[in-house]
């Protein structure tokens, strides 16, 4: 077999990264055109297509892990990349709200082969010493994507909503028809089957409790829809716990929630990107709606934010290891509340960007940027190499399950019918106060992850393990699963021989 040629596996696999990235970010801007282009679409409606994608995108991120190590990285790297791009031309393609929103799952899907995929074929390509430069030019696509999401969006839906997913099948092919001809399958020791059942639970239980929160606005909270939507909620999710202890290869490794720091940083998440989601819902509605914004100038408006967070969080890694995970996080929570309480107390009818806009953007661009890779560190330096793959697959749900309910909630709280128009300037106001409140869930949770992690005695790591869980936190800054590793402790082992790795 043919070595793979790492910079173009670099490239391949990076553009790939891009794509499943941009994609969480571009389509909040496409909101108002989407829904006008559907006539009697609300916002409870709209909301499927930001959650049916997070939901299935969760529930299938650590399997695709797994089932690349049965049946080969590359190969399941290549079908993602495939069912992605096809999918995104079926969501420009749909004729109504819900068949789009059964193709953006059929695109989260994709995306979650590609996202694990790409790691383990990025690591196998390239030798020892060159792997957490590589790594670290890989997990940087998704801060780049991050920040170009809303203006390209708001370029795009200038021609059209549908070019916000049309934009995405010329870069899939070329990546697809590149990766046919670079990427090669490393040598793994094969896995049993992944849980398919337990993978059906978390989309059936995290998103029956979203239908549930959407639903109260219009139906009550003692509406028998909303009632049944949260008993099969609780159905569901205790299938996946009941699974999860018994299957050899399960959706999730409940294993690491018995170790503290681990699940206090998994409350934070879930807290904190609740808060977060609903932010970039939110703000598209106040400054489209409230502000009579184009699209194009609240992307515009809506960057400063991520562009934040891609410098602060080149150096939270840093803050983290001197002060600890929960203080900085703790910190991070803080300074995101301090975002939505500005623009509380700032901002109006009439639009304000310098004064009231953007101070807040800057200030929940500084939370982010300390928060999420900080909280995505916690599984290198809380676990044993061979759980770093499920711990940050644990921790990768708990982003995407505090987005899904950072969605909901929103709605719940602002109403279906809500445009974000100026005369419903109040529910925008119940928005960001919703916003600050997370914030603070997360900020006292993190507290408590301080108390936890000063009592535990520290222990100092190898220097190898240092440089392993130095990669693990780079690629969980921008959203992606190591799990996809069959082990860390693989990467500790090839990173020590200095052979290429298994992926």
């Amino acid at each position: 077999m043919r070595t793979a040629r790492p910079g173009a596996v670099l490239l391949v696999t990076s553009a790939a990264a891009f794509l499943s990235s941009l994609d969480l970010f571009i389509v909040n801007i496409a909101f108002p055109d989407i829904r006008a282009d559907f006539p009697g679409t609300d916002l409870g409606q709209m909301s499927w297509v930001l959650n049916g994608y997070t939901v299935v995108f969760a529930a299938f991120l650590a399997l695709a892990g797994r089932a690349a190590d049965r049946f080969g990285h590359a190969r399941v790297f290549l079908l993602g990349l495939a069912v992605f791009t096809l999918a995104s031309a079926a969501c420009a393609a749909a004729p109504g709200v819900w068949l789009l929103v059964a193709a953006r799952a059929v695109q989260a899907v994709g995306a979650a082969l590609v996202v694990p995929t790409s790691l383990s074929l990025l690591l196998a390509a390239y030798p020892a010493e060159r792997r957490t430069r590589a790594v670290g030019t890989w997990a940087s696509i998704g801060a780049v994507a991050a920040a170009l999401g809303p203006p390209l969006g708001g370029l795009l839906v200038e021609l059209s909503w549908h070019w916000v997913f049309l934009v995405n099948v010329p870069v899939g092919i070329v990546a697809f028809v590149a990766g046919r001809r670079v990427l090669r399958d490393p040598e793994v020791a094969r896995t049993g089957m992944p849980d398919l059942l337990g993978a059906f639970g978390i989309v059936v239980g995290v998103g029956s409790l979203a239908f549930a929160l959407v639903r109260t606005p219009d139906a009550g909270w003692a509406a028998p829809e909303v009632l049944v939507g949260f008993g099969v909620a609780v159905v569901g999710l205790a299938l996946v716990v009941a699974r999860s202890r018994r299957h050899p290869v399960p959706a999730l490794d409940l294993a690491v929630l018995r170790v503290p720091v681990v699940a206090l940083a998994s409350l934070v998440m879930v807290a904190f990107t609740t808060g977060f989601a609903a932010m970039l819902v939110v703000n598209v509605l106040y400054m489209t709606g409230t502000w009579g914004w184009s699209p194009q100038a609240a992307g515009l408006g809506l960057a400063a934010g991520p562009l934040v967070v891609v410098v602060v969080s080149r150096l939270a890694g840093r803050l983290s290891g001197r002060l600890g995970i929960g203080p900085v996080a703790a910190l991070g929570a803080l300074a995101f509340a301090a975002g939505p309480t500005w623009w509380l107390l700032h901002l109006g009818l009439a639009p304000d960007y310098a004064g009231g806009m953007l101070p807040g953007q800057l200030l929940t661009g500084l939370g982010v940027g300390l928060l999420l890779p900080t909280l995505s560190s916690v599984v290198g330096s809380a676990l044993p190499a061979p759980q770093w793959g499920s711990g940050s697959s644990l921790i990768n749900t708990a982003r995407q399950v505090g987005s899904v309910l950072g969605v909901a909630l929103l709605v719940s709280v602002v109403g279906a019918q809500t445009t974000g128009r100026p005369s419903e300037f109040g529910s925008v106001r119940a928005g960001w106060t919703l916003l600050v409140a997370a914030a603070l869930v997360a900020a006292v949770t993190a507290a408590a992850l301080t108390v936890v992690e000063r009592r535990r005695r520290p222990a100092a790591p190898a220097p190898v393990d240092a440089e392993v869980a130095e990669v693990v936190e780079v690629v969980d800054q921008r959203g992606g699963a190591p799990s996809a590793l069959q082990s860390r402790s693989r990467i500790r082992d090839s990173l020590r021989s200095g052979l290429p790795g298994n992926g």
